[in-house]
């Protein structure tokens, strides 16, 4: 009867584990697939909503193919550029890496929003899906998610950006990437001039401990070995850190404080947002507010 009851709980804990595991993954890869880009024709959940006063003009809206090499595969990345392509050339442009959760459509009024900044297109705006998000083909891992992000340097350089002109921005996340980016400049096609971080994460260790019952490392439950609060000692370039204080999701004490203090760059700038959570801080700011942070930022 001892034998049986320890037997139980030995296959219980193996599926509650198999059980995070899924639920645990979600956490950093929610992809969705899509065949097409809508838009503005996008009826799923969003967030954020914007009036007409910050539509794109057809004209200034391109989808991108970007060809890359990731882990022995042959991988088609999608993305979007806002802007007119011919001035990429003498634009400063806004590499944005987006969150965890669906694909470009989902992220599409954070882009039209940059790309109103300031203006009508005054700054480019690229942003990329990750392997398995929306158009882009394969299946998200650390390391390809990375790669998608270097294809996006290296277009953006074939099209004639320099660093200078690059700012990368990234929700959530996509901070994996751009502390990626950021903390290791020789290793891509462009460094980025200056780091913008909204509601970033500590590592992909810290999340998991926060979202998981059981007292066991996060390899047991996901492949990935971001660190954020790591990388981001290596950053060496001027950086934006916005993250609200009510933040449900990646909670600002165990998440954002610790990548902004563990920040040894040159200068920093902290954006606290009060009753924030974590995908709605554009809209408690009030976009007006938010947008004119972010150019004040990069313009400074």
């Amino acid at each position: 009867m001892k034998m049986k009851k320890i037997l139980f709980i030995g296959i219980s804990l193996v599926l509650v584990i198999a059980s995070c595991r899924k639920r645990l993954d979600d956490f950093l890869f929610n992809n969705v697939k899509a065949d097409q880009y809508l838009l503005d024709d996008y009826t799923g959940r969003i967030t954020l909503e914007v009036g007409s006063e910050y539509d794109v003009a057809d004209s200034m809206i391109h989808l991108i193919n970007i060809p890359i090499q990731s882990e022995g595969q042959n991988l088609n990345i999608s993305a979007l550029y806002t802007g007119e392509l011919s001035r990429i050339a003498v634009d400063t442009v806004i590499l944005y890496c987006h969150g965890t959760a669906d694909n470009i459509d989902f992220y599409w009024p954070r882009q039209k929003l940059y790309s109103n900044m300031g203006g009508k297109c005054r700054f480019g705006v690229l942003m990329v899906d990750y392997p398995g998000y929306g158009m882009s083909e394969g299946d998200p891992t650390e390391q390809n998610m990375y790669d998608a992000v270097n294809g996006a340097l290296q277009w953006l350089k074939d099209n004639g950006l320099t660093s200078d002109r690059l700012v990368i921005f990234g929700f959530s996340l996509g901070s994996a990437p751009t502390c990626e980016v950021a903390g290791n400049p020789t290793e891509f096609a462009l460094a980025p001039a200056k780091m913008i971080l909204e509601a970033p994460f500590a590592s992909a260790e810290k999340m998991i401990q926060d979202a998981s019952i059981l007292a066991l490392p996060s390899s047991y439950f996901v492949n990935v070995k971001i660190d954020n609060a790591e990388e981001i000692k290596k950053v060496n370039i001027p950086l934006l850190w916005i993250h609200g204080e009510a933040d449900s999701f990646l909670a600002i004490d165990k998440h954002g404080e610790i990548v902004y203090n563990n920040y040894q760059g040159p200068s920093k700038t902290a954006v606290r947002v009060p009753s924030g959570d974590h995908e709605d801080t554009p809209l408690i700011m009030g976009y007006p507010n938010y947008l004119s942070t972010i150019m004040n930022f990069i313009e400074q």
